[in-house]
């Protein structure tokens, strides 16, 4: 299955289009074949993860362009051969073979060996030549002119042209920039977390969990565009036509560090920026409780730390390895996508990368990771099965893994990392799971009641000997008891970490009541 050439042509046009790694793509195909070919390549890619279903029926349409290009090549084949006489005894036509494949072909996706058709997606139309109209019988004839096999440039579609062309963008000016960081500026002055530039809206951005406009004109289309544009280099600009969208973080000098989005959506190009403070933040800095600090004490294991998106995941992991990082004399690995905060080496040796600019994938990174003499390693996101697995590997074999994850509570974590699995492995990874996990931390930004601000709910699982036990017999449930009684152990519920929250009068009732997973939490 290494070889790409005798890969499903939907998963190398995944490959090709950079939805996908081909580490990724043999695994899935490793998957496929244990399961005696089922569920289909394109369903799979989906169940574990890799793609969405936009992105499944834009590699359904792609590989029916390859198909049909391939068609046509073999008809015109046909079509351009000289007639042969036709004999009364001769069998009926039969599709040609193609010819053997020339060294500017061995690199083609072979359009002959489709994926089968995925559910819900276009259906999958043959890739061989289509049968020649039947002949009174005659022996068996073959035209001359035999049809080519398509090179890489005719099979495979050209990147810039996916999306779109770099020639397509406006060209920013000093002015732009200088405008686009004036934004910045005003909204970083404003207390802002996030910052959103949208064709035909004003200037939005998010104080306190509230998105409000930080002016009253609507931004025109090329305007919008050559401000983002002006943040990115010539090779981003390429990234982000031919992809769609893009991922950066930059620092702008005087004003702060930004994660941004960029993406193209039917009134334009759109950014999305979040701010990052210039230092790594502290447990205190981010209202968390002191508590967390004896998560950063393990040296094997893994901590989780998950919730929904913008509940400050990130933060809170950059503030338990900045806490390892002037406590400890170790090596620290990051692997994010991408950097967030900047982890300048203090009584640590700290080394970060960055998916698609260092490495290819979270996967690739950690393989090259246990190689590396890392005593912590943090990853950004568990994303996949592979990069699930390495993790666990990593923790398992005396590494001290720091990871997030999106899930809302401690009970969903467990569940979500062992049903990334397929069924036949779930036992065992269950049994790796209680012997390597060490605490997971889920947590809420809530508003606060007076608006100044947000505070974190915070749900806290030690893995203790009563824990570890009900994961490996897979009693998962019944670790919600533990969760209420365990408080001399450093745990707590999310719904009473809620209910302490608007009892200190920090949070009000009804904000809560949006947050609690038991309506009943706040009268108890």
């Amino acid at each position: 299955m290494s070889n790409a050439k005798s890969m499903p042509l939907l998963g190398r046009l995944a490959v090709h289009l950079k939805m996908i790694t081909m580490d990724q793509l043999v695994e899935v195909t490793r998957l496929q074949s244990q399961q005696g070919g089922e569920p289909r390549l394109g369903q799979l890619l989906v169940d574990q993860g890799y793609i969405d279903q936009a992105q499944l029926a834009k590699l359904a349409a792609a590989q029916q362009q390859v198909i049909a290009k391939h068609r046509a090549k073999q008809n015109k084949g046909l079509v351009d051969a000289p007639p042969k006489p036709r004999n009364e005894d001769a069998a009926p036509l039969r599709a040609v073979e193609p010819a053997p494949e020339t060294p500017a072909a061995e690199s083609a996706p072979e359009a002959a060996t489709p994926a089968a058709p995925t559910p819900g997606a276009a259906p999958q139309a043959e890739p061989t030549a289509p049968p020649v109209a039947e002949a009174p019988p005659a022996k068996p004839a073959t035209p001359s002119k035999k049809p080519v096999t398509p090179t890489r440039a005719q099979a495979e579609p050209d990147e810039d042209s996916a999306i779109g062309r770099v020639e397509d963008f406006a060209e920013p000016s000093a002015s732009d920039r200088e405008a686009f960081l004036d934004v910045l500026r005003d909204a970083v002055g404003r207390g802002a977390s996030d910052v959103h530039l949208h064709p035909g809206s004003p200037v939005q951005i998010r104080v306190g969990g509230c998105l409000q406009p930080a002016g009253s004109s609507a931004l025109d289309t090329q305007v919008a565009e050559r401000m983002l544009l002006s943040a990115l280099d010539d090779s981003q600009r390429r990234m982000l036509a031919a992809r769609g969208e893009l991922d950066v973080c930059h620092t702008f000098e005087g004003i702060g560090r930004f994660r941004a989005n960029f993406y193209r959506e039917q009134r334009g190009l759109d950014g999305v920026l979040r701010y990052i403070s210039a230092e790594p933040p502290t447990l205190e800095q981010l209202g968390l409780p002191a508590r967390l600090a004896k998560f950063t004490t393990y040296h094997q294991g893994m901590v989780v730390v998950t919730g929904p998106s913008g509940c400050g995941k990130s933060s809170t992991m950059a503030a338990l390895v900045n806490l390892i990082n002037e406590e400890r004399r170790e090596h620290i690995l990051t692997i994010e996508d991408p950097i967030e905060y900047v982890h300048p080496s203090k009584r640590c040796l700290v080394n970060q990368r960055s998916v698609n600019l260092h490495t290819e994938s979270f996967a690739r990174a950690l393989r090259g990771a246990l190689r590396e003499d890392p005593d912590v390693i943090a990853i950004g996101e568990l994303r996949d099965l592979e990069t699930i697995s390495l993790a666990l590997s990593a923790a398992e074999t005396g590494h001290f893994v720091i990871a997030t994850l999106h899930t809302d509570n401690s009970i969903r974590t467990i569940n979500r990392l062992v049903g990334s699995f397929p069924a036949d492995q779930q036992d065992q990874v269950r049994t790796m799971l209680s012997e390597s996990l060490r605490a997971v931390i889920s947590q809420r930004l809530l508003p606060k009641a007076d608006g100044s601000g947000r505070v974190p709910a915070l749900e806290t699982l030690v893995v203790n000997r009563a824990v570890s036990n009900l994961i490996r017999e897979n009693k998962t449930f019944q670790i919600h008891s533990i969760l209420q009684t365990g408080g001399s152990q450093g745990m707590a519920l999310l719904d009473n970490a809620i209910r302490e929250l608007v009892q200190s009068g920090d949070v009000t009732a009804e904000e809560a009541a949006r947050h609690l997973e038991d309506g009943k939490a706040l009268a108890a």
